[in-house]
């Protein structure tokens, strides 16, 4: 009975966003609906939702926060175009794929999916209109890469969330998220498109973009995008080592990811040498567009704990016990479904936590369980999420030319990261 509820709670969360209603207002109803007809008491349901909500934010929000000043900072300073400008001469014309592939990844560590891909997208149409390329080409890789960092990478929303909803050490997460992004994003962003897009226009002989005078130096640039990752990833191999030194005090405060992002923040305000109340309004701007992810978020951890205080994720448990099946696979499954019938990777990764959460174990650790969920996330998006839309009108395409590409990429990138993760798990 307990699990026709659950199927019946997803049913009318699909139903309420599907009607456009407001993601977290959906969530927050559906976890209280849930408790309910799970025979929770009123109490113990509003209780369940106040410990969920404060316990995935208290975890995540400062992180949030900061990466997303973080991002806004280099996004307003022009370093996310000088990193494009720099590697297209640096690759030349006739690998402008892979310029475009590096420089979605660095833009896509800082910067939330949505934002980088405002971004990036007019220098994707000014490439393509410079080389005589196809849009679809170029913006392939732009998109692949923007999507793994998206779906494996702390300070990003889902990764993050679901680290302190496992209770996964995000230092680790990220280096594991690191090594399965940039196979995945060259996979699917580089030869997925070289095989169903015919590349028989001419290059033109010179690929000339106007750069202009007012973007920051190729140092100050580098330095910005990659410097969280650099902190956090240098705070963790430090930290993880057994014996004790001189100054291993300061790499377990850098492994810290709110401790990172904010030595990170005010680096970069020193090295734009933007004036404070410039800079300010940025961080404060940055922090705005995340505001409704925080607090879809929060009711997804509602809807989570929910899960956990009604037994439901025990209830999964030992209805999957018998399938033989690696956790892994359970929850990148699990995810993937909610995924195609919800739409947001946020939403679907956030519903999957509860009921995967008591799969963690031996067989199952906390940083890959969050590399498995947010790979089942990214699975085949298609009419229900906002980023086939965007995709879709950016690039002028019919719905079937957008499943071929958007979708298809989506789904190789979702398929690669199950893979890579059970490749990760056997070390």
């Amino acid at each position: 009975m307990s699990l026709i509820i659950l199927l019946l709670a997803i049913l009318l969360l699909f139903i309420l966003i599907l009607k456009k209603v407001n993601p977290m207002i959906a969530l927050l109803l559906v976890a209280i609906l849930t408790g309910l007809f799970l025979g929770m008491p009123g109490s113990q349901v509003m209780a369940s939702v106040s410990n969920g909500i404060g316990s995935t934010l208290g975890n995540m929000v400062m992180v949030l926060a900061l990466g997303a000043m973080m991002g806004k900072l280099i996004e307003d300073s022009g370093s996310a175009r000088k990193i494009v400008f720099l590697l297209i001469k640096a690759f030349g014309k006739n690998n402008v794929q892979w310029a475009v592939l590096i420089t979605g990844l660095m833009v896509g560590i800082p910067l939330f999916y949505n934002a980088g891909f405002v971004v990036l997208i007019p220098l994707v149409f000014a490439i393509a209109s410079a080389t005589g390329l196809s849009k679809l080409y170029i913006g392939i890789p732009m998109a692949a890469a923007l999507s793994v960092t998206h779906g494996f990478l702390p300070p990003h929303p889902g990764p993050v969330a679901l680290a302190g909803i496992f209770h996964a050490d995000i230092g680790k997460t990220l280096i594991y998220g690191l090594i399965l992004s940039l196979p995945i994003a060259i996979i699917a962003g580089v030869y997925f498109p070289r095989l169903i897009i015919k590349r028989d226009q001419t290059l033109n002989s010179e690929l000339f973009i106007e750069e202009g005078n007012d973007l920051p130096s190729a140092g100050k640039s580098f330095i910005t995008a990659l410097l969280p990752v650099f902190l956090i990833v240098a705070g963790t191999i430090g930290n993880s080592i057994s014996i004790n030194y001189f100054g291993k005090s300061i790499f377990t405060f850098l492994a810290d990811p709110t401790a990172a992002l904010l030595l990170s923040v005010i680096i970069t305000l020193f090295i734009q040498q933007t004036s404070i109340e410039k800079a300010m309004e940025s961080c404060a701007e940055g922090v705005k567009s995340i505001a409704m992810i925080i607090l879809i978020i929060a009711a997804g951890g509602a809807f989570k704990q929910i899960l956990i205080d009604s037994g439901m994720g025990e209830t999964v448990k030992n209805l999957t016990a018998n399938l033989n099946l690696s956790p892994l696979i359970l929850a990148w499954l699990i995810t993937a479904a909610l995924r195609v019938t919800l739409g947001s990777a946020t939403v679907a990764a956030l519903t999957a936590s509860g009921m995967v959460l008591p799969l963690i174990g031996p067989n199952a650790p906390p940083e890959l369980m969050v590399l498995s969920v947010g790979a089942g996330s990214l699975m085949f998006s298609h009419v229900n999420d906002t980023g086939f839309w965007m995709f879709k009108e950016y690039f002028n395409l019919t719905l079937k030319e957008t499943f071929r590409t958007w979708t298809m990429m989506e789904s190789i990138v979702s398929i690669l990261g199950l893979f890579g993760v059970l490749a990760l798990n056997q070390f």
